[in-house]
């Protein structure tokens, strides 16, 4: 066992400083912590040979007080359920749990608590789940020196790049707490955006299915019965219609699992290529060019540029430090190369507004109100407003790519079914008719 030196605050912020006996310096946080002290500095001390010497007679009281805590009692815990063994590496955690872990961190840090603080009384949640587990876990690495940002890329993935460059800038700026308590906002906009959509396709899907399930009884059923019905009627004449979905018939029974495994080929070659890091940059500018959807991925990259812009000048970053920030936050490549040459055109000395109008990549909208930020003097409140205003546009183009879902999917039903329903009455009407003629 080696030695180690500290000096922590204790609770009524008086400073305390020691000497510990432990296994190794995890062991001497652990020991602080059940004591009330917030480490400031540990360090192992300098031990003298004839020190050496003398550690090997009878243990002194002082040292009995520091003995390593048992494994059974490090497992114990004061919230329910303390007895769960947590996963080893990096812990998964529901979108759910992240946005529980984010407000309640920010509402902390909001009320004046620091950092290591305020993970600490997170690990006190008496709910289930791995919020605390990845609170010990972060609080650990942020104690031993890591920055809050790479300490969530090492602990969950499932807080994600862009979580985590929001954090750094968050860091960065002094304003961790206003960046998490959007980023909160932001991704339970998220949850409630995919319960709206799972909401909302329930019915479409149960129109797909069924449209797909009378297709189904149409081709296996219903149109061989009436091709045996019009080739037993004497001096009948299929219309153009019945012959086409009769060979459409034909084809799909007899090649169908080909028709399959094309399909599965297909996905998965798509799968390959998108995923590739040379076909990224030109699968998101195809994102870009997609009806609906690519004015959905703009105004989410207008407003996270905006918020996370607005965010970092106003608590005291440069222009140029907070570009490189909130670059790392732009999820798509083509947009992320585009402010590459933004950071370099304000490297060289052009004003931001400048540099967006060159980047090609904003409306003439947005790099008006920057401007009149800039010759105002006041650009952090301009690049809010902007983001107000591009965040209710968001909110009203998601709320027209849903509106236009659900008829989409009917009409395409509808003009399915029906136009196999009305070959098939027109033939047995032109049938009827042949049969009354004779």
């Amino acid at each position: 066992m080696a030695v180690f030196t500290y000096k922590a605050l204790g609770p009524n912020g008086a400073v305390v400083t020691g000497e510990l006996s432990a296994g190794d310096r995890g062991e001497v946080l652990r020991q602080l912590d059940r004591k009330g002290l917030q480490p400031v500095k540990v360090a192992e001390a300098k031990v003298s040979a004839a020190t050496k010497v003398k550690s090997k007679g009878p243990t002194k009281k002082t040292e009995r007080s520091v003995k390593p805590r048992p494994k059974a009692e490090a497992t114990k815990s004061k919230g329910k359920g303390s007895e769960k063994d947590y996963p080893e590496g990096p812990i998964k955690i529901p979108a759910k749990e992240v946005v529980y872990f984010t407000e309640e961190l920010s509402d902390m840090l909001a009320a004046g608590l620091q950092l290591e603080p305020a993970l600490k009384a997170m690990e006190a949640r008496e709910e289930e789940g791995n919020i605390k587990e990845v609170s010990n876990r972060i609080r650990t690495l942020v104690r031993d020196g890591t920055s809050f940002s790479n300490a969530l890329k090492r602990v969950s993935p499932s807080f994600g790049p862009l979580y985590c460059s929001l954090a750094a800038a968050g860091e960065a700026s002094g304003a961790l707490d206003t960046i998490l308590k959007r980023q909160a906002e932001y991704l339970k906009t998220l949850q409630e955006l995919k319960g709206r959509i799972a909401l909302a396709l329930i019915y479409p899907a149960f129109l797909v299915l069924s449209g797909i399930g009378v297709s189904v009884i149409f081709v296996t059923k219903l149109i061989p019965q009436l091709t045996g019905l019009l080739k037993g009627t004497p001096g009948s004449k299929m219309p153009l219609g019945v012959q086409i979905m009769i060979g459409a018939s034909d084809f799909l029974r007899a090649y169908w699992l080909v028709i399959l495994l094309i399909l599965i080929a297909a996905a998965i070659f798509f799968k390959a290529w998108k995923d590739a890091e040379r076909n990224k940059p030109a699968w998101d500018r195809i994102k870009l060019k997609l009806p609906l959807y690519g004015n959905v991925v703009r105004g989410r990259f207008y407003v996270q540029y905006l918020e996370t812009m607005a965010n970092l000048v106003a608590n005291g970053l440069p222009l140029l430090r907070s570009l490189e920030l909130t670059r790392e936050s732009a999820q798509n490549i083509h947009l992320r190369a585009a402010m590459d040459g933004m950071i370099e055109q304000v490297g060289d000395g052009r004003s931001l507004s400048s540099a967006m109008v060159r980047s090609d990549i904003f409306p003439p909208l947005l790099i008006d109100m920057v401007s009149v930020g800039e010759q105002t003097g006041k650009i952090d409140q301009a690049l809010r407003r902007a983001g107000d205003r591009y965040d209710r546009e968001l909110d009203s183009a998601l709320q027209k790519v849903m509106a236009m879902v659900m008829p989409a999917v009917l009409l395409l039903m509808a003009t399915l079914v029906g136009t196999m329903a009305y070959a098939m009455i027109s033939a047995i009407f032109q049938t009827i008719q042949n049969l009354g003629a004779r």
